[in-house]
């Protein structure tokens, strides 16, 4: 059954295929068929490669599979080859069961949209994109799936192109995103230049020969390699397209946040771990701005009336924990908070996109409440999401995860008190923004009447992502509440194991646990002081009473968009605006000398045969006499 790994990107491609070119004359019903069914089939098809390859491992750590030769020239041999690891593995398990949960809550969801066969298509390719990154054996096969990742989010962010301000945020992503796109291109040139392949694990291994620690060649390479990541992964700095991608659809959104393109990033340098070892210092960065994003994410969370927008800096938030923990190296860690995040990410998205199905397309959180009672499986498994994200104790993967992230940073040789201080702080920012949402919607009484729960096709996802969301973190324990190692003993065959500072013992990290379970109750109770109905200080404390030039901040993702703006958009449009700028009188200066070019030349076109003899015979001797010299 492994040898049908080729199977798992080629089957939504196939249903891209399909719905393309002939979606324009199938049935509705026909479309969510091979839409899902698309998705669906390669979700199968993983779990039979993924049985078969689980027979052997871990003697059989990995498998390789080349379909043809896809560029074979001097010096250059790049394969549609395909690599499965643990890694990848994982990623790929994520990626096609998510999808197909999302896929299936899709076809009740956009069930009366006009483009519902172009809808399906752009998510097929987007999956299909995504499996070929995560599956790909050399850099240019994983580079081709990082640039059809970003093409998709620009097709699904802008797919109701009719509204201009949609339109504007496809445009955002898709330019922002490929400032770090062609980072990593750059990148991929040196890596190409320096060992003449872009197999993923012969450059791995020639780095590490060729290259001391922090040498120059390597911290290049790792910055550049990075920058590429935080594009994807909506990062500080290049963190302001991802709250504006929420003008697709929420499925779109669903797809983007949990399974796909922002946890692209973490996939690559979690992947080219060997690389990054080699520039400890990029290593800091990287923790560093893992921080501060899921700070600064965190805090604009508080504050934002957009139920989308909310879930969109939380996004930001979580995807900084991963970074975090990737920059002090442990990347188990990071991917099983990957893997929780996953779950209840896509929860929260696809239960939003029931409330805002019911309200009539309503996003405005201050225009809900009162919805616990008439969407009373959208809020449970609402709650379930928001708890998991929270992180509360014990019951919900969240917790498992986010804990083992900051024992990781509190045990680390290379991290710093103060970063596992901030990531503390907000742990409890999480608990507050998440349950402020949940009072905030399903709590008090009700502004906007809903139409009543969705369908079957929307619940059962919700459903099976509740389960997920409380059940996966129980695949990594601490020792102190049971030591269970299943995920980290699966990923130690992938990645390295975490070091560990000396000195760090059982009671130090029971100590460490009750401060992360205090920060996430004490989030949840301040969200309930402040913002559950009728409590002590809910009637006194709204948003609107915030300072207006805070709020405002807060708001605006702390003032990067305007900053850019300034610095960036603003000058660009006002050169290229003007109707005499230098740019446009040198392009008009060239179009005049080509034109008088092409005047004298045609002079010499006279159609005589002897004339063109003549001409030849005359350069030929200029040449020689020019060789002779």
């Amino acid at each position: 059954m492994i040898s049908l790994l080729w199977l798992i990107p080629v089957l939504p491609l196939a249903g891209f295929l399909v719905l393309a070119l002939c979606g324009g004359r199938l049935t509705r019903h026909q479309i969510a068929w091979v839409g899902c069914g698309s998705v669906g089939t390669a979700a199968v098809t993983t779990a039979l490669v993924a049985a078969e390859f689980l027979r052997t491992f871990p003697d059989q750590e990995s498998y390789h599979q080349t379909l043809w030769n896809w560029i074979d020239t001097s010096g250059m041999t790049v394969g549609i080859s395909w690599y499965l690891d643990a890694l990848s593995l994982l990623m790929v398990a994520v990626i096609t069961a998510i999808g197909f949960l999302i896929h299936l809550y899709s076809a009740e969801y956009m069930a009366h949209d006009d483009g519902y066969a172009r809808f399906f298509a752009y998510m097929n390719l987007f999956v299909a994109a995504m499996l070929t990154l995560v599956l790909a054996d050399n850099l240019l096969l994983l580079y081709l799936g990082w640039e059809g990742v970003g093409l998709c989010s620009y097709l699904l962010i802008g797919f109701w192109y009719r509204e201009p301000e949609y339109g504007t945020a496809a445009q955002k992503a898709f330019i922002v995103t490929r400032i770090g796109d062609t980072a990593f291109a750059i990148g991929l040139f040196i890596l190409f230049t320096q060992f003449k392949t872009l197999s993923i694990q012969q450059v791995q291994s020639l780095a590490t020969e060729a290259w001391p620690v922090s040498s120059n060649l390597a911290m290049i390479v790792a910055v550049l390699f990075l920058i590429g990541a935080v594009g994807k992964s909506a990062q500080l700095p290049l963190q302001v397209w991802l709250p504006d991608a929420m003008a697709g659809p929420t499925p779109v959104s669903a797809l983007i946040h949990a399974a796909t393109m922002v946890t692209a990033g973490v996939y690559l340098i979690a992947r080219m771990h060997h690389l990054f070892a080699l520039a400890p210092m990029v290593q800091e960065v990287i923790a560093v701005l893992g921080l501060v994003t899921l700070l600064l994410a965190a805090s604009s969370a508080l504050v934002q009336h957009d139920i989308k927008r909310v879930l969109a800096y939380s996004t930001m938030s979580q995807i900084g924990y991963m970074f975090l923990a990737l920059g002090v190296g442990a990347w188990s860690a990071a991917l099983f908070h990957f893997l929780t995040h996953s779950c209840f990410k896509a929860l929260l998205f696809l239960a939003a996109g029931s409330v805002i199905h019911s309200l009539h397309h309503e996003q405005d959180i201050f225009k809900m409440g009162g919805l616990r009672r008439h969407l009373p499986w959208t809020f449970w498994t609402f709650l379930i999401g928001a708890a998991a994200m929270s992180g509360v104790p014990l019951i919900t993967s969240g917790f498992y995860s986010k804990d083992w992230i900051l024992w990781s940073v509190w045990s680390s040789p290379l991290s710093h008190r103060w970063i596992w201080f901030g990531a503390l702080f907000g742990a409890m920012l999480t608990g507050l923004y998440s349950f402020r949402l949940i009072f905030r919607v399903f709590f008090g009484e009700v502004r906007t009447q809903p139409t009543g729960e969705p369908g079957l096709a929307m619940r059962v996802p919700l459903v099976v992502l509740a389960f997920l969301a409380l059940s996966v973190g129980f695949l990594e324990m601490p020792h102190t509440l049971g030591n269970v190692t299943l995920f980290s003993h699966y990923l130690s065959h992938a990645l390295p194991t975490t070091e560990l500072l000396p000195g760090v013992d059982e009671a130090s990290e029971t100590r460490e646990q009750l401060a992360v379970t205090v920060a996430a109750l004490l989030g949840i109770g301040l969200a309930s002081l402040l913002f559950l109905p009728g409590s002590l200080f809910a009637a006194r404390w709204t948003d609107q009473s915030m300072n207006r030039p805070s709020a405002t901040l807060l708001q605006g993702g702390w003032g990067f968009d305007r900053l850019y703006d300034r610095l960036f958009v603003r000058p660009w449009l006002s050169l290229t605006r003007h109707p005499h700028d230098m740019l446009d009188r040198g392009y008009e200066w060239l179009a005049v000398c080509a034109e008088s070019c092409h005047g004298w030349m045609s002079h010499t076109q006279t159609g005589h045969v002897r004339w063109y003899a003549a001409t030849i015979v005359v350069g030929t001797l200029m040449l020689l006499g020019l060789f002779a010299m």
